[in-house]
């Protein structure tokens, strides 16, 4: 990857994050279409978190981070502080490994 396509990538991206702003005013969306896009956001956030917990460099990542993963979930689901459900996944992931558990 050169320069030059990082930097399209860059302007690319900001494009598409400044068009939000710029169009929210003039387009109209059914709510049944937002509704849509939001499930849709939320399903590839899910998709995102169940693959990188469960594969590291396209193997298994071992019982330890899963685990990790699942007590920060439980955490969030509770709507316990953001620093207290990443130290707490951090935790159980390190304390899991530390006890031997891969």
């Amino acid at each position: 990857m050169t320069w030059i396509d990082v930097a399209v990538l860059a302007v690319g991206t900001f494009l598409i994050r400044l068009s939000g702003p710029l169009l929210r005013g003039r387009v109209d969306l059914s709510e049944e279409t937002e509704e849509f896009l939001k499930r849709g956001a939320t399903v590839v956030l899910v998709a995102l978190v169940a693959t990188s917990s469960v594969m590291v460099e396209n193997e298994w990542a071992g019982w330890a981070l899963p685990a990790g993963v699942l007590v920060g979930g439980v955490l969030a689901w509770k709507r316990l502080p953001l620093a207290v459900v990443v130290v707490a996944a951090a935790a159980t992931t390190a304390l899991l490994r530390l006890g031997g558990v891969d």
